[in-house]
This record gives structure tokens, sequence and C-alpha cells, in this order.
């Protein structure tokens, strides 16, 4: 096998040009190929970042694709998925790869039969920031954690993004778009979850767009958009999480995790970087120095502000894993956990009952500087 992997990307969509411009930041991955189930929208794409524009079918049976990036939207996934794999390529899905534990069960038997792997973003975990989060908390740097609360809530996606239908329909909303986030960078610090009990709600039948080209269109809301649910870890540590787009305006932290010696500050799982803030009792002190390079601001956000964006690395670990014969970090069985953990919040909020997750998971290898660097081209 060649020391660099061929990916092709199904799914042309707004988050592809990301995978697109920042894939040739990492080695042994080369981007090659695109499709999408508009041909126009896959040519628009290749002309952009010189690949070549192809079918689904043919994407799926070209020779110098080993690795299928699925872009398609959520309840797509498994399907897209599922495809791949019969065709004999890896496949590294954005989140949620999958809606159910049944679906994640399925696509592991097939890969487990022809001996592929499955990847799912989100690789944010993997930034600087939630790195050294990590290694605090292994190092016991506030004591064992016991609790912690996590917050990401603001009025919702119709305002910004130009077909926001999605994100309301079952699939979607705050848990399952944004929860990936939040539960992947809690169970990579905390290890998996055992129980979860929530209480959810919609504050409006109907959104209305105010994104261009659509503005005023209504959306009817199928899916909770105020979710509070309580996680309950293996670790015996209760974390109170609260998503939802209702809110205009908010004052909580994105994530605080509570130790017996002391309070840690994770920032925003959305993002690779941002500063991470500790105190030893009740007073704050200096978080070790931390040289991670994805930590290191390579881009702006949409306020201007320098932000670290290193989208792929996750498919970069996945890949190097593939050559070396290890584990990749976002691997399927970590996933499935994640969204077994999501669904069963909503579960919980449908049926105001606690429920018990059925899944488990090893916590992913740590990504050291070192680590890091050798992702890098």
């Amino acid at each position: 096998m060649s020391n660099t992997l061929g990916i092709g990307v199904i799914g042309c969509g707004n988050i592809s040009a990301a995978y697109m411009r920042l894939a040739p930041l990492f080695r042994g991955i080369e981007m090659r190929a695109c499709a999408d189930i508009s041909a126009e929208a896959a040519k628009t794409r290749a002309e952009e970042f010189g690949l070549k524009a192809l079918s689904i079918d043919d994407l799926l049976a070209a020779d110098d694709v080993d690795i299928v990036v699925n872009l398609t939207v959520p309840n797509a996934h498994f399907e897209v998925s599922s495809r791949v794999l019969e065709a004999g390529k890896h496949v590294y899905s954005e989140k949620p790869f999958v809606l159910s534990a049944e679906e994640g069960e399925a696509l592991r038997k097939v890969a487990d039969e022809k001996g592929l792997r499955v990847g799912s973003a989100p690789d944010t975990f993997l930034g600087g920031a939630h790195q050294l989060a990590r290694k605090l908390v292994d190092e016991g740097a506030v004591g064992e954690i016991k609790s912690g609360t996590c917050f990401v809530q603001s009025p919702g996606m119709e305002m910004w993004h130009p077909n926001p239908d999605f994100f309301f329909q079952p699939g979607g909303g705050p848990i399952l778009d944004l929860g990936p986030y939040y539960v992947s960078n809690l169970v990579q610090l905390l290890g998996p979850v055992k129980r979860v009990t929530a209480m959810s709600s919609s504050a409006q039948e109907y959104r209305t767009i105010t994104s261009q080209p659509r503005h005023g269109e209504k959306i009817k809301v199928e899916t909770p958009t105020t979710i509070h649910a309580i996680l309950q870890f293996e670790s015996g540590a209760q974390v109170t999480y609260c998503a939802s787009w209702d809110v205009w305006q908010h004052g909580h932290s994105n994530m605080e995790l509570y130790g017996l010696n002391g309070t840690l500050h994770v920032p925003d799982p959305n993002f690779f970087g941002g500063e991470v803030r500790m105190t030893q009792k009740s007073a704050y002190v200096n978080a070790p120095g931390w040289d991670h390079p994805f930590a290191v601001a390579n881009g702006v956000d949409g306020r201007g502000t320098p932000s670290a964006n290193y989208r792929c690395a996750g498919l970069a670990d996945m890949g190097a894993a593939i050559l070396d014969g290890r584990p990749h970090r976002c691997g399927l069985e970590f996933a499935l956990h994640v969204v077994d953990v999501m669904t069963a919040i909503l579960k919980a909020g449908e049926t105001g009952n606690a429920v018990d997750i059925a899944t488990t998971c090893t916590r992913p290898e740590a990504l050291d500087p070192e680590a890091a660097r050798a992702l890098l081209a």
C-alpha cells in the first residue's frame, strides 16, 4: 500500500470546502475526487480545489480512492456509508455518523467482515486546548472530576445557513447537531457514560428563515430545540448538559469540570483552540505551557478573530492508523457510544424516564504535541 491514501468526498455542500481546503495540511492523505447528487455542485467544488468531479458510482469504483468522506445530510449518513463499505473502501463520516445504535452496529458488522475502517467527526477534541484539558485531567491537576456543566445555547441556525431545514428535522436539533462536539469531548476527558436523564421541549412550532436566499420562508420544527440533561459517567461523575436553539443570549461557560481540588474551564468543544483555565480550590492558577500544533491559530472565525482550525486531523489520524495498523482515535466504537448517549438523551426527554446506556468504549489515545506534529505535512 502507498504511504499516501486517496480521499474522495461524497457531498459537496457547505462543509466540504473546509475539508478540501485543510486536507493539504496533513501527511498521508490526498484529496482526489468528489461527488454529489447534484453534478453541478460536484463540478463547482472540483474546479475550486483541483479535484475530479465524478458520479457517486464512479467515485465508489475509483482505484485511486481509498477513503471516502461522507458529507451528506445526517439522515443519509447510514445509507451512504453502507454503500462505501460495500464498495470495499474505508469511510469517514461527518457527525453524527449514524442516527441510532442499531445503524452503528450494522456498519460495524460490514466493516469487520470486509476488514475496513469506519471513522467519524468531530475531531475537534484532538485540538490543542482539549488535549491540554485531557492532560490536566489525567494528571489529576484539579483532583478527581466529580461533576461539571456544559452549555451550548443560541437563537438557532435559520439566521445564517442558506438551507437550514435539516437542522429542525429528526436527525438534527441541538443534541444531534452540536451534541457530538460536547459529548465526544466529555467522553475523551472522563470516559464512557452510564446513564442519562433529560427534559426537552420546542419553543416554536415553525421557524422563519432570515438568511438568504430563502428569507421569510417558514420551517416546521420536528425535533426538540431545548434539552436539559444530566449525564452519569461510569467513573461516577455527573455532568449537567444544556443545549438549546431558543436562547438569544446567556452568560454560561461552555464547559466546566469540578474536581476535588479545583475547577477546570474548558473552551468551546466546537473549536480546536481556546483558553484552558484552572483553579486550585477557589484560586485561579496558570495552566502549564503547552506547545501543541493544533492550538496555533491558522485562520479567523466568523467574527474575524484568529482561530485554530485543523479539521481533517481525525481523517489524517485514521489514514495513519490504517498504514500503521493501530486503532484510530475517531473510531467507530467511540463514535457509536457518543451516538448512543445522544439518542438516549432524546429518549429520556421524550419519555421522562432515565435511560441506561447500552454501549461503552475506551477513551481515545491522547494526542500529545509530538503525535500531532507527526500528522502534519
